[in-house]
Parts: C-alpha cells; structure tokens; sequence
C-alpha cells in the first residue's frame, strides 16, 4: 500500500474559503475515490494556513489511475488553485507495526 502524504499552505486570508472547500468537495472526494484504503484530513492547528490529508492507497496502480502516471506531482481541483500558495506531497510505503 502506498501512503500519500499532502500538505497545504493557503494564501493569506484564505483560510475560510479553503476551510469550506477542503469540507464541501475535497473530502467527499476522497472519501469517494476508487482505490483510497483509507482518508485522514487534517485542519489547521498550530497555523491555521496548513491543511493536510494522509491517504492510503491500495496500491501505486490505483494511485496512478486517480492522478495520472505523475503521481508525485499533486492533484488539484481548479477551486483549490486560486486559493492555495503551496504545496508540499511526499510518497512512502506503508509499513505494518
């Protein structure tokens, strides 16, 4: 299983606005995506400009066919463009502990 770890930093004042976007449409998404094992979004805590979700994959084929054959290269909604100033995603195996 694949880990797929993404990471957000919105625009100043754009917290709100993304806050709705990431309940309203990325998170249903998620949750609704064929191949996802597992979708652990994650709100800001310490600044509330980071936002996160920690996705398990079922496998890096499944991963391939949500994003294309670049999957290190994030998947973005077009809403989300206007609203985030970067991006961070990193990719792992998923270890059984």
């Amino acid at each position: 299983m694949i880990m797929r770890i993404f990471q957000v930093r919105t625009r100043p004042h754009q917290e709100e606005a993304f806050a709705r976007f990431f309940h309203e449409t990325a998170i249903p998404l998620m949750h609704g995506t064929e191949g996802i094992v597992q979708v652990l979004p994650g709100a800001p805590h310490d600044d509330p400009r980071m936002f996160s979700f920690v996705m398990i994959w079922r496998d890096l084929a499944a991963l391939q066919d949500f994003v294309g054959d670049d999957y290190r290269t994030p998947h973005i909604d077009p809403i989300e463009e206007e609203l985030v100033e970067s991006r961070m995603i990193h990719h792992y195996e998923l270890v059984e502990g």
